[in-house]
């Protein structure tokens, strides 16, 4: 069998290529080198491990010999996991959109020797592919010369649009309703979600819809998130039988899904519904909330306590397999008069359901979706569920990335005070402590971004300090562990160092001084993952409303006149970025509670705050001496706040004063309106 260099790599991407008979190399100075010294173009691969297209791209021509021999002859072919450098994808990947009109993985960039971009796309089938060699090895030949110029012309224009002007005065307030305006017109309102298909869950879009609701009390905004929920619960999006949502629904109706599952939907769609629980009181979405964790505990969690990354579409080389149901399987597994009541509900046709199957994969088939109220059906579910533990399971990415475990921690934390449940504490726990020792170095307050094997690697980048640092502050304000807010202090410092961009505002999303990598970019899109700048700004608003510093607000003011021409063009890119806009416009409400952690009385005022959707409020606990001076420290009005009469005492305060206090539920009910 062929083995190349990338059999040394940790990715699980990089190691499906390794046996390929293409010479593929890690993106690193030595292939760099090999590409000057032979005066090659470079054939850049950018995937992942759980892509579908990807494998197909590598079955159709990185596993034929015949393209192999063309591109080992006159490339040098480089293969990068986007989800261990977004930086190297985020680059080209700006590079393929801005020439072809499109973007998406598996992604095929021809660079020059000097990782200048002169050609790109995405998927080609394997004749195309094919041309494609020849003609840019006959380029090359040709007009070496007048590539290496046009690619020059190309980076220098990637350079003048990855520049963020800054403004002299921050965003309009008008972007907040220019943005409910904009979603609110592209809302489905038969089907749910956003525009046609595919359908795409964005979360970030959920949040400020209900953020906007809270703030303005306009009920459109509320409802509108809560109808895309019910239909994305409802549709075959949702994993009925193993929790957990998929990637897309290739439909309208949410029924017809792409297969895999990623981390990051299922820490953002967990908050989510946990939100719409606060909202609206239904405990349909605290169960919907639920089995998205419970799927995480039981399917993508490491024994260490860390989260897997992803699970893929396929398996026995079909997309869905370990998720398809013929309507004999369910008869045979749960009997006949069963089995019709779990059909009738789940939608379950003898011909198969699945009327979006453009390639043919589901003919006789069935995706599960439901037609009405699920109760009862529990027993039925799990029957199921056991018969398809005994399938062949899609493979499952198992390395552990910095960003995404922080995404996930915050899911825990939300479930755990949402939910009052000791599971999910435990998981966050666990899961900060593991981040704590393998990807964090405490002398330096640094970040690694990802855990293989055995092994941390590569340093972090913008969105590991900022979403890590959004988990661990979501941790602190569940178990109430000043470790926890210290470290983010320390991380949000290392940030600041490594990231921010002080003449222009904003953080850049990758470390200075590598000039492989130019031109240095600020992320700010917030799609299927919020970007670093919009969760920094939001955990810099919310370390002013804990610590009292000026300078955290004024580095988020900052960042937001940095962005305030593209929230003025483009509000619904950046969902999460408005709500950081409205974030830095609300009055900060702090809470003090003076009290005992685990005692009754305390629980109780805890439990009046998290029934409450209150996304500018920051929740401190006094709960001895220890912690007394750690945040007196901060904010010295503190070291006065004592339980009254020897009962746990809410204190809340408002632009850093400090209102009446309660004792008891109903005046803590009161208090906050």
């Amino acid at each position: 069998m062929h083995t190349n260099a990338l059999i040394r790599e940790k990715s699980p991407y990089l190691l499906q290529h390794a046996h390929n008979p293409v010479d593929w190399q890690p993106w690193g100075e030595e292939a760099f080198r090999q590409a000057r010294d032979e005066d090659k173009p470079i054939f850049l691969s950018v995937g992942y491990s759980t892509c579908h297209w990807c494998h197909v791209m590598e079955r159709e021509s990185f596993e034929s010999q015949e393209i192999a021999e063309l591109l080992n002859r006159w490339f040098v072919p480089i293969k990068v996991d986007r989800e261990e450098r977004p930086d190297v994808d985020r680059i080209y990947m700006t590079f393929v959109q801005a020439s072809t009109g499109s973007g998406g993985w598996p992604m095929s960039v021809f660079l020059t020797p000097g990782l200048k971009p002169f050609f790109g796309g995405t998927y080609f089938p394997p004749s195309g592919f094919r041309q494609v060699l020849e003609r840019v090895a006959e380029a090359w030949r040709r007009d070496c010369e007048g590539i290496l110029a046009s690619s020059r012309h190309v980076m220098q224009q990637l350079a003048e649009a990855a520049e963020v002007a800054a403004s002299a005065a921050p965003p309009d307030i008008s972007a907040l309703d220019a943005g409910f305006h904009a979603f609110r017109r592209e809302f489905d309102p038969r089907h749910g979600g956003f525009g046609g298909a595919p359908k795409f869950p964005r979360p970030a879009v959920y949040g400020f819809l209900l953020g906007y609701w809270e703030r303005t009390g306009n009920a459109e905004a509320r409802e509108i998130v809560l109808a895309t929920l019910n239909a994305m619960a409802r549709g075959g999006i949702h994993d009925h039988l193993g929790g957990g949502f998929h990637r897309y629904a290739v439909d309208e109706r949410w029924r017809v899904p792409h297969f895999e599952k990623m981390l990051y939907d299922q820490a953002q769609l967990a908050v989510a519904y946990l939100e719409g629980y606060q909202v609206s009181g239904d405990e349909h979405y605290a169960a919907v909330g639920r089995d998205i964790l419970d799927y995480v505990l039981r399917d993508m969690t490491d024994a260490e306590g860390g989260f897997y990354s992803a699970e893929d579409a396929d398996s026995e080389g079909r997309e869905g397999a370990f998720y398809l149901w013929s309507r004999e399987e369910i008869e045979r597994a749960l009997g006949p008069s069963d089995a019709e009541r779990f059909c009738r509900h789940y939608g379950v046709e003898q011909p198969g359901n699945v009327r979006n199957d453009p390639r043919g994969e589901f003919e006789g088939l069935n995706i599960l979706f439901e037609t009405g109220a699920r109760a009862g059906l529990e027993a039925l579910r799990n029957r199921l569920l056991e018969v398809r533990s005994g399938r062949v399971r899609p493979h499952r990415d198992d390395k552990i990335l910095t960003a995404w475990n922080g995404l996930m921690l915050s899911a825990f934390a939300k479930g755990a005070q949402v939910l009052d449940d000791g599971r999910y504490l435990e998981a966050a726990r666990r899961a900060a402590e593991f981040l704590l020792s393998r990807l964090y170095n405490r002398e330096e307050a640094t970040l690694l971004r990802r855990y293989r094997d055995g092994e941390a690697a590569i340093p972090g980048f913008l969105d590991d300090y900022a979403f890590f640092v959004q988990g661990l502050l979501d941790l602190y304000e569940t178990a109430f562990d000043t470790r926890y807010l210290e470290v983010a202090v320390k991380l949000t410092e290392t940030q600041l160092a490594r990231f921010e961009d002080r003449e222009r505002g904003g953080f850049y999303t990758t470390l200075a001084g590598d000039s492989s990598l130019a031109p240095r970019m600020k992320d700010d899109y917030d799609g299927a993952e919020p970007s670093g700048n919009s969760i920094a700004i939001l955990n810099l608003l919310r370390l002013e409303g804990i610590t009292g510093r000026s300078s955290y607000r004024e580095t988020a003011e900052s960042a937001l006149r940095a962005f305030s021409a593209f929230l003025a063009v483009a509000p619904t890119a950046a969902p999460r970025m408005l709500a950081s806009l409205a974030s830095s416009v609300a009055r900060s409400r702090q809470i003090v509670l003076a009290g005992a952690k685990d005692a009754e009385d305390t629980r109780l005022l805890l439990r009046v705050l998290r029934r409450r959707f209150s996304p500018n409020q920051v929740v401190l606990l006094v709960d001895g001496e220890a912690a007394r001076r750690f945040l007196s420290a901060y904010s010295p009005a503190i070291a006065a706040m004592q339980p009254v009469n020897g009962a746990a005492t809410a204190y809340v305060c408002e632009g850093y004063t400090c209102r009446l206090r309660a004792s008891n539920p109903q005046e803590l009910i009161r208090l906050l309106g």
